[in-house]
């Protein structure tokens, strides 16, 4: 995945990313499928589909814990 597309994946809201992260999974599902049948193409797409969902649960996660952590550090601060 290139820089640019990983930016501006990043600055999409939490509920955006969800639905990205639910076709990421749907495509490796499918891609293991196909896989386990027949060797495919290019396993190493297999990787990548992994590690972009694993990208996007990360910032699924940071932006659900910010706000919550936010008042947290402001209290710790004063």
């Amino acid at each position: 995945m290139k820089t640019k597309d990983k930016e501006s994946l990043r600055n999409h809201s939490p509920a955006e990313l969800r639905a990205e992260l639910t076709q990421a999974r749907e495509k490796i599902f499918r891609l293991r499928f196909k896989h386990g049948a027949a060797p495919v193409k290019n396993p190493l797409e297999l990787r990548t589909l992994r590690r972009h969902a694993a990208r996007l649960e990360t910032w699924i996660h940071q932006k659900e814990q910010a706000p919550a952590s936010a008042p947290a550090a402001a209290r710790a601060k004063q």
